[in-house]
């Protein structure tokens, strides 16, 4: 399991900065029970191995403006890599989709796009997705609302199975 290479405070670093990734140095040292220098260290350590991928701020796309959001279905006619790749790299330049998976099963990728109004997703969904090279199909799905949007992983979870293996 990936996270057993890492000692039980380097996880705890993790699971603290996944909750609240603007805390002070000293306040994350507090939490965790070291002192703020090697506190820092291990974050450090922890960003250039890749395990922290960055910062950011979680907006409300709806208090700006950003009313609708939608997951779009995509069937390609060709999964060769090349294809594949092309169509990723596509979807990179798309400022609507916030997000883009490719999936096993009967849909190739599932696109997570915000826009404005139904208005504008609908010119970006006939100008733009429905022509790009390579897709086949596509069946999008209008989110009403949303339950749960968590980030990360559940550390909880990871430290109970750790836990059972040692």
């Amino acid at each position: 399991m990936a996270g057993s290479k890492l000692d039980p405070i380097d996880r705890q670093i993790l699971a603290e900065l996944q909750a609240d990734g603007r805390m002070t140095n000293v306040e994350l040292a507090k939490r965790v029970g070291i002192s703020a220098p090697p506190c820092l260290r291990r974050v450090r350590t922890l960003e250039e191995a890749g395990y922290i991928r960055g910062y950011h701020a979680d907006v409300d796309p709806r208090e700006l403006g950003f009313e609708v959001q939608v997951f779009a279905m995509v069937g390609l006619q060709s999964q060769a890599e090349s294809d594949l790749s092309a169509f990723e790299a596509r979807c990179r330049d798309w400022p609507l989709v916030r997000e883009c998976h490719m999936l096993n099963g009967e849909v190739d990728f599932i696109l997570k796009c915000v826009a404005p109004d139904l208005s504008t997703f609908q010119t970006f969904l006939t100008s733009d997705l429905l022509t790009a090279e390579n897709v086949g199909s596509v069946k999008t799905s209008l989110v009403i609302r949303g339950a749960k949007d968590e980030p990360g992983v559940p550390f909880d979870v990871m430290e109970e199975r750790l836990s059972r293996s040692a």
